[in-house]
């Protein structure tokens, strides 16, 4: 079992729920890099639950570097991240483990570990744990702009069936509908607040999508087969909490296009040869081409709702009716948007290094 990413930049995340504490380790960071404590706290902020349409968890997500990290710079060992846990509320899930809930990983963790899991709030399953991610990922933003990594946005592109334009159409976020679903198609952002809104009333939630774009990789940037950039990419994005499915370019489009309309003509620009067309694909091969590299990744709705729902008890070996409480979030994609943005920084800078990249 590995809990670890990257090679020559590496993150291991640690962990539970409601455990004391979840973070990660960072590995490979070079000597040097300078560690932005304020940009941390953003980045933090930008993920924590609390918000209008998030889980009522209240965590303040402060960031405790314990090692690598001297006068404000890297020194090129491992960098321990710990984010203490501080509004675990655990007599929420006093039913577990003798009555698993539906959509959640607790019966098969269970399973697992032989009866050892800790099921509080999901345990080490949690999305609790892309704290640790985000945190890294954060330390990392220097390497990323020394390496000509760092064109990395997201929005949420999806919920349910309202769909926003295309990221590169929109402009950077603002204003409260946009704090509260991080979607920067104002139209759009608007009718997924009330959407959502209404889902919660009926004790619901709902799916979601988020979109990612990356501008600015160097044609030839990448790995080929399984290191390229889209398996990668989609190896890290895959393993976030929720995550059912992931798109490259045109997505599964492409499935239903002739080569003739899917293939992107080569032209000539300032930054040297890039395929044209609409969305044109911005890797082939692993390798990128010069054009933005976009990414959707389809998110289910969360699994605790507060509606009651009858599934297996255990001990009675019957079905029986089951009612979750506690603090959940009704849509993901808002939340999951910095989470998305963090590991694309992680893989990139990864590649980067492993390849010997620099601008």
């Amino acid at each position: 079992m590995s809990m670890r990413m990257g090679e020559a930049l590496s993150v291991t995340l640690f962990g539970e729920s409601h455990g004391p504490a979840v973070g990660a380790l960072l590995e490979g960071l070079p000597a040097g890099t300078p560690i932005d404590m304020e940009a941390l706290a953003q980045d933090m902020a930008a993920r924590s639950p609390g918000g209008p349409l998030a889980s009522k968890r209240q965590e303040t997500d402060d960031c405790e570097l314990f090692s690598g990290v001297y006068e404000g710079r890297a020194t090129g060992w491992p960098i321990l991240i710990l984010i203490r846990n501080r509004d675990a509320r655990s007599s929420d899930y006093d039913f577990l483990p003798e009555h698993p809930r539906p959509g959640h990983a607790d019966l098969p963790e269970l399973t697992r570990s032989e009866g050892s899991s800790d099921p509080r709030g999901g345990g080490s399953h949690s999305g609790r744990l892309t704290a640790g991610l985000v945190a890294a990922a954060s330390i990392c933003r220097p390497l990323a702009a020394a390496l000509g990594v760092d064109g990395i946005e997201a929005h949420t592109s999806t919920v349910g069936d309202i769909e926003a334009q295309g990221i590169e159409h929109c402009p950077v976020g603002a204003g409260d509908d946009y704090a509260r679903i991080r979607c920067r198609d104002a139209d759009a952002a608007r009718k997924m607040v009330e959407f959502v809104e209404q889902v919660r009333k009926q004790r619901d939630s709902v799916g979601s999508s988020v979109e990612l774009r990356i501008s600015g990789l160097p044609l030839g940037f990448g790995e080929p087969w399984f290191a390229g950039l889209e398996p990668a990419l989609a190896h890290a994005l895959m393993a976030i909490p929720a995550a059912r499915a992931v798109e490259f370019g045109r997505g599964v489009h492409a499935s239903r296009m002739r080569g003739s309309e899917h293939n992107d003509p080569w032209e000539a620009a300032e930054s040297g040869p890039r395929p044209a067309g609409e969305r044109a694909d911005g890797a082939l091969g692993g390798l990128a081409t010069g054009a933005d590299l976009f990414v959707t990744l389809h998110l289910k709705p969360p699994s605790s709702i507060p509606q009651e729902q009858l599934t297996l008890h255990l001990e009675a070996d019957e079905p029986r009716p089951l009612v979750v409480g506690g603090r959940h979030d009704p849509v993901l994609a808002p939340r999951a948007a910095p989470v998305v943005e963090a590991a694309a920084r992680l893989v990139l800078c990864d590649l980067a290094l492993r390849g010997g990249w620099s601008t």
